[in-house]
Parts: structure tokens; sequence; C-alpha cells
């Protein structure tokens, strides 16, 4: 009795264990930061007060905080991948003159002292007490003098000195447009620790990943400098700088300096840009959303005649992608003329801003969009940048076609396209690749913008479009504010459609299969199609007959378990195994054509269509 008492405990003991351990659960990080920056040499100094919460199962003996501006030195793996990758990026190349001829080398080779990029840590305690770390890279690895326990929440408290890098890649000071600070991945970050254990990647260039949290900010610049980025000013008379109300008199303090608080809450991130000739407008949108607009005063006329249409199109963009994935949660957003491009942070972005009209309202789409395709649904960009970039590119093809009164009937076509490129390139690689290991740039960028994209593109065409449209919104309800994965979109299409999609999910992540189907015969009003690549697809087929009419089928795939919603004829469903499929129609068949509406990505469209001379 005894034996089976033991027995029945460790099984309920096993199974609380299970289910504790299988639960969601995140990490939560409160951050508390003052911030005294020197203009005239790019340095600041920073006192950060963290509060970290364990929300995990497990007891944690160290944590790790990112150190990025680590990365802008000479001889950091950032450096070296640029020398050692066969197509690096090159916006972070110069060309040199060598006796031997002109060369490309990296930029960060050629950062002075007083160029480069730095994070030091002085001095760091847990709980009023000090801890010993060591400097790693773009890592700080600390060793915690007492453990953290699973719901115990513990107080970090640490003093740094930073020195803002020439810019080089996104970050840094005096962009190629003259804006003066682009500050973003600029403070002590602490790393994600999740269901797959810490992720502390050093920073190569790539993306980026951040536990939830809130931020609370205090930036003491030059007066002369407006800021504009994450969170919500809090002291706006203080400042002035075109966030003042107008009808309540300024409180300028004296001295040459000005002090900036913002706070953000349920974010992950903490981005701003500074600069001494930025004009600010404020666009407040009909539902109470404030946007602010950061752009240089010295904009040649037509770059600045830009940034005025950009701000009633940023508007309609919100409204677009809270329509179609989830409502903007947040009572700001500002759009920010600095950086190198355009990149995405924490209710803003960082765009250069000599752009044309079209060029600016794209990057600013695309960037935008990112709001809800990293920064309300933070998926691991390192891990899943495809889910990122691809399925933030799709969506945001769709409003542009739509803002922009377009009118294409694919808005991702240029996305297929840029998918063929790839897939028939030879330099292809498999979506689950780490973003910094692809061999190539072309690899990376092309499978998460393209490829990611077509993900969302031919789900479309595997579960319908208004399945598709659902599964985006439900994607939000259930997973914003979460770290989701792959397997959770997954799963939330599955659920909204009813169909099977594992199939789906591996073909077109972990391998690099293609697809390529083919109308093999057409003989005796019996049809006959073949798979020819190696990923298989459910097939829509068009038959028309030789008295002008038209009929429309659609095949699914065994492993579907389903079919999507279709005025089309349902046929027997095709096992991916057998390598041709065959049916019979009614009546005299003049052509055949597969997917008409191209929302498959079949690398050899040549052979989906047969005419019967």
């Amino acid at each position: 009795m005894k034996n089976y008492i033991a027995i029945l405990f460790l099984m309920i003991s096993c199974i609380s264990s299970a289910q504790q351990t299988s639960s969601y659960w995140q990490q939560h990080a409160s951050y508390t930061m003052d911030i005294d920056v020197d203009v005239k040499k790019y340095q600041y100094k920073g006192v950060q007060k963290l509060k970290y919460t364990n929300n995990s199962p497990d007891e944690l003996k160290k944590v790790f905080y990112h150190l990025y501006f680590n990365a802008f030195q000479p001889n950091s793996q950032m450096d070296a991948r640029n020398h050692t990758i066969e197509d690096p990026n090159e916006k972070m190349i110069k060309e040199v003159v060598t006796a031997e001829g002109t060369v490309k080398e990296s930029k960060i080779i050629h950062l002075s002292p007083s160029e480069i990029g730095y994070i030091k840590v002085n001095s760091l305690k847990q709980n009023g007490k000090k801890v010993t770390y060591e400097t790693v890279g773009t890592i700080l690895e600390v060793n915690l003098h007492t453990p953290i326990k699973s719901g115990e929440t513990v107080t970090f408290d640490m003093k740094f000195d930073a020195q803002v890098p020439s810019q080089v890649r996104r970050s840094g000071r005096n962009n190629a447009e003259g804006v003066a600070l682009s500050m973003t991945q600029w403070y002590p970050k602490m790393a994600e620790y999740d269901f797959e254990g810490w992720h502390t990647p050093p920073y190569i260039a790539r993306e980026f990943h951040g536990v939830w949290g809130d931020f609370d900010v205090t930036i003491h610049i030059d007066k002369n400098y407006t800021i504009g980025g994450t969170g919500i000013l809090q002291n706006p008379q203080e400042v002035g700088h075109g966030y003042e109300d107008t009808s309540k008199k300024l409180k300028l303090p004296s001295g040459k300096k000005l002090t900036w608080k913002f706070k953000g809450e349920r974010i992950h991130d903490f981005a701003w840009g500074a600069d001494s000739e930025y004009q600010h407008d404020i666009l407040t949108m009909k539902n109470g959303i404030d946007l602010h607009f950061l752009y240089k005063k010295t904009l040649a006329p037509n770059f600045k005649e830009n940034w005025k249409k950009l701000q009633p199109k940023t508007a309609e963009l919100i409204n677009y992608f809270s329509e179609h994935i989830g409502q903007y949660p947040y009572k700001q957003y500002s759009v920010i003329q600095g950086g190198d491009g355009g990149m995405e942070y924490a209710q803003c972005t960082l765009i250069t801003g000599q752009r044309p009209w079209g060029s600016l309202f794209g990057v600013t789409a695309h960037e935008l969009a990112h709001t809800w395709f990293q920064f309300l649904l933070a998926t691991n960009e390192s891990k899943y940048p495809w889910m990122d970039e691809g399925f933030t590119t799709y969506i945001s093809n769709k409003a542009e076609n739509e803002i922009m009164k377009r009118e294409r009937a694919n808005a991702n076509a240029r996305s297929y396209k840029g998918y063929t490129y790839l897939a028939t390139s030879g330099k292809e690689e498999p979506l689950t690749t780490h973003a910094d290991r692809y061999n190539t740039n072309f690899a990376h960028d092309m499978g998460s913008y393209t490829k990611g994209a077509v993900f969302l593109g031919q789900l479309e065409y595997i579960i319908g479009k208004e399945n598709t449209a659902k599964t985006l919104k439900k994607y939000y309800d259930d997973f914003s504010f979460k770290h989701p994965t792959p397997n959770d979109f997954k799963r939330v299409a599955e659920k909204v459609s009813g169909i099977h999609l594992d199939w789906y999910l591996n073909e077109w992540t972990q391998t690099t299969h293609t697809i390529d189907y083919g109308i093999r015969l057409v003989k005796d009003q019996e049809i006959t199609l073949e798979r020819i690549g190696a990923m298989p697809m459910p097939i829509d087929v068009e038959v028309t007959y030789t008295d002008g009419s038209t009929e429309s089928f659609n095949i699914p795939i065994e492993m579907m378990r389903g079919n999507k919603p279709t005025k089309a004829k349902v046929l027997k469903d095709w096992g991916w195994a057998y390598p041709t499929y065959s049916f019979k129609v009614d009546k005299k068949v003049k052509s055949v054509k597969i997917d008409k509406e191209e929302l498959m990505a079949d690398v050899n469209p040549l052979n989906n269509f047969f005419t019967i001379e």
C-alpha cells in the first residue's frame, strides 16, 4: 500500500510539473534610467535601475545584458563578419585606396577611438549588493550573488558610460543626412530568457529580441536639441520644441540643458533620435492617437513637401493595420528622420528622409507594419526573421495597394518574383537558419522578406483568403504582447480553417523544396497532372471546354484533411507520394490552367497551361 501511494504521489508530481512547464510564461523588466548626454563628445553617462521578475519555473544563477554599441569597434564580431561574408552589406563598407588599387573594407575597422561605440559598465548591484560581471564583446555576463527564484523580483542598480559610434549601421551619430543622434539599442538591455533558455547571440548587425516591460527614461541634453522616440513625454511644458500645450505657459529651466522625461508601458525596447535642426509636427488622429513627425528643417523643399504628405497617409496606415490585424494600443507613434534606411522600434521608426514620395511612403508603411509583426507580436527576430520581415512585407504591400489605389490583383506579386529568383539561384537556405548564420546576406534578405511574405500569400491559396484574414486577427488576439513562435501561428490557422498545416510549415520553412506542377496529358476528356517539384500543394484547376464554358476544380492534398471554402468542384484528395493525378470531365477540353490567380509559388509556371490545338 505504501508503494502504491508513493507511486501515485510521483505520478501526480510529474503531471503537475508537466503542466507547470508547459504553461506560457514570460519574464518582465521595468527600467528606470537617467541619462546625461554630452553632444560635443557624443558620450553619455547612465544610471539604470532594473526591476526584473523571474516568471519562469527555473532558478536563475546568472543573467545577461546586451551591450550593442560594443559591436562598433575594430575586430568585433560584426567587423569580422563584414570581412568574411561574400556579400557584405554595402552600408557597412567603404572603398579604400591602397597600393594595389581600390578595395572595399569594413567601415568599422577604420573607426578611431573617438569614433567607436562602447558601453562600459562601471558598477552593478543586485538588491544593493555588488555582483561580479565580465564584458564579452556585446554581452555582459553577470554572476549573481543569490539565485533568482521562480516568481521572485530583484532590483539591479547599474552605472555605465557610453560613446555613440559614428553611424555605420542603424545606430550612431551624424548619419549621411546629418542627423546628430540615432539612439537605438543604446542602453544595457537585459537578454531574454524563455522556454528555450537564454538568448545571447553576439550582435552581428541583424535583429533583436527583448523582455516585455516598462520604461521610465530621463534624458538631459543640450537645450537646442529636439528628441522624438518611444514613450509619452511627461513634461512637455518644460522642454517645448513643439510638444507643449500652447494654451499654457512654458516653464523652460535656465541652463544649457533640458531634461526630457519619457514613459512607455508594455513594450520591449526604447529608442530615440535627437537633432538641433528637427522640425516637429504633430497630427492627432480622430481616435486620439498622436502622430509625431521629426525631420530636418534644412531638407530641400521637395523633401519637406513629402514629409507633409506623409502625415495623413500615416494615419491611414495605422487605421488599415488596426482593421486588418488588431487595434493599435498606444497613444502615440513617431516617424523620425535618422538611421541609415528604415528600421522599426517600439512606438517609432527611424528612416532616412531625403526620399522621393513613393519611397518615403513605402518605407513608412513597412516600418509601421512592424509595430504589429514584431513590437506587438514579438517573435524572436534572430530565429524567425521570416515571420518578422515576411509578415510585415505581406501586410504592408496590401496596405499600400489599397491606400495608394494601385488595384493590383496580387499585392504581393513582387514578393513571388523575388522568391522564385531566390529559389532558382542556388543560394537559398532554409528559413529556420539563424539570421546571423546565413552564408550570404542575399539568402537572408530574400528569404526573410520575399519567402516570408509568400508564406502568407500561399496560405490564402491553401485555406482561403477569408480564413487567412481571420487567422491574422485571431493571431493578434491570442498572441499580442507575447513572444509567439511559428507553431503558434500555424495552430491559429489550423483552428480557424479546420485544415491541417504541419506539412506546410515544415516544407516552406525547414526545407528548400520547391513547387512545380504541370499538366502532363489531356486525352479523351481525362486530365492528368504531375508533381515535378518536391513540395506538395493543393491544386486549383480551371478547364475551358470547346463550347466556351469553363469549370473550376479544387484538389486538396491528403495531409490537409480538409479543403478551403471554394465554389469550385472539390475532387478526391491527392496523396503527396503519388507523382501524378488524373480526373475526368464531362465535356471536350480546349484548355487547362493550373492556379489561375497565381497564388501558388510554382517555380516553373510555363507548364501550368495546356491548350489543345
